[in-house]
């Protein structure tokens, strides 16, 4: 082992010096109430969940996100199942059918969250709304996440991530200038309106600890990629016109992707004497002081001659070597890697962020691990996804409903 990988052993032990191993993280004692559906509030849930908060999702007839294909090889359990719902427990009820409120409601009495993602309206249909949930759990803290948000004019539209990417302004940016808008290869607008509900959450629970008040939060998926777009909408909004940079950006530059002998590096100049340096690197130490080279200002208005000359000098090397030699130079680069390159990169593994799990059937697979680490109350992923229904009668016991009643609620098809 080299001396640095002695020294990131050292920093991760003193990092998790004093770390606790009887709580599942910093939400232990937080119960959350899961009545989500594909991936913005199961996402929202997953963050919960991660932070060792009790997630208990409720399944509904006909919810076959478990089935989403592919699978992930060797196991029969599909990757997006596993990737947003584990660390969670399951019980099967259909909150269509009137006569499954009783056992909801009792089971919404021992949560702290209520987290859901239908369409506006929808659980007040079922009679099963903030204002009545709340009934049962006056400090109750429930989020909706949606497409547009739970009023405006818009509130009564569905809304998937790409047509929101789309809707936002987002898309139009994204991609090649010459080319068409191009969505996210991630559900970006639902992760991000999953994140910003899951720190909703945690800023209504922080709320009621200190006045018992509980709270109905709003996270839109609109709302939450307008925040999350780097002070875009603001230029737009004061006459500012944006236009699709591609891999470049508005103010760096020689700043984007280079093809190399064999692959391709992305290169972020940033400072001039970074560019002193490249230029050095490059054998054409004259036009580090030359006019249309000095300055950024000025490789601003050259960027074509400029992106030329570093794109010639990439070529004519590997990855490796432009990536070696900038690197030992002090500059920023990174080799462009594919997802597969990146889970076999050791450092991912070292920093969690791949953790070999047992899923519920008892099979094994390497799942994303949370992103945030906790020096005190460590997390990690614990279980797989639940299969739908697989803790019902586990929480069934939890809230007190006898033998009699689950078979009363079994054979009309409430429970599952």
């Amino acid at each position: 082992m080299s001396a640095v990988d002695d020294d990131g052993d050292e920093r991760r032990s003193e990092f998790f010096r004093e770390a606790r191993s009887d709580l599942r993280g910093p939400l232990s004692g937080v119960r959350v109430l899961d009545v989500t559906t594909v991936w913005s509030g199961p996402m929202a849930t997953c963050v919960l969940a991660d932070l060792g908060a009790d997630v208990i999702r409720v399944e509904m007839p006909g919810n076959r996100a478990d089935r989403l294909p592919p699978n992930i090889p060797g196991t029969g359990r599909s990757w997006f199942h596993e990737t947003v719902n584990r660390n969670k427990r399951s019980i099967g009820l259909d909150l269509r059918a009137p006569e499954s409120r009783e056992v909801f409601l009792e089971l919404l009495a021992t949560a702290d969250v209520m987290v859901e993602n239908f369409r506006p309206g929808t659980l007040e249909r079922w009679n099963l709304g903030y204002q009545q949930c709340r009934q049962v759990r006056p400090d109750l803290v429930l989020v909706s996440v949606s497409g547009w948000g739970q009023w405006g004019s818009e509130y009564r539209r569905g809304g998937y991530d790409p047509v929101v990417q789309a809707a936002s302004g987002w898309m139009s940016l994204n991609g090649d200038p010459e080319g068409d808008p191009v969505r996210s290869p991630t559900f970006l607008a639902d992760d991000v309106a999953g994140l910003h509900a899951a720190i909703g959450a945690l800023a209504a629970l922080r709320h009621r600890d200190q006045t018992g008040e509980g709270q109905h939060v709003d996270a839109a998926m609109m709302d939450a990629l307008l925040f999350q777009s780097s002070g875009l909408l603001t230029l737009a909004a004061t006459g500012v016109p944006l236009r699709r940079l591609g891999n470049r950006t508005e103010f760096l530059a020689p700043t984007g992707h280079y093809t190399c002998a064999d692959g391709g590096v992305y290169l972020v100049i940033a400072q001039d004497r970074q560019w002193r340096t490249l230029i050095r690197l490059m054998g054409r130490p004259e036009l580090a002081e030359a006019p249309g080279f000095a300055t950024n200002r000025e490789r601003l208005d050259n960027r074509e001659e400029i992106d030329a000359l570093v794109a010639e000098w990439c070529l004519k090397h590997d990855v490796a070597d432009v990536v070696a030699q900038l690197g030992e130079a002090g500059l920023i680069v990174s080799p462009v890697r594919s997802f597969a390159e990146v889970a076999a990169d050791p450092s991912v593994h070292e920093r969690g962020m791949l953790q070999e799990t047992e899923l519920s059937n008892g099979t094994r697979a390497p799942l994303t691990g949370p992103a945030v680490k906790f020096s005190r109350t460590p997390t990690a992923v614990r279980s797989g996804a639940p299969d739908a229904g697989q803790h019902t009668e586990e929480l069934l016991d939890e809230i007190g409903v006898d033998t009699q009643r689950r078979k009363i609620l079994r054979s009309s098809g409430i429970l599952s």
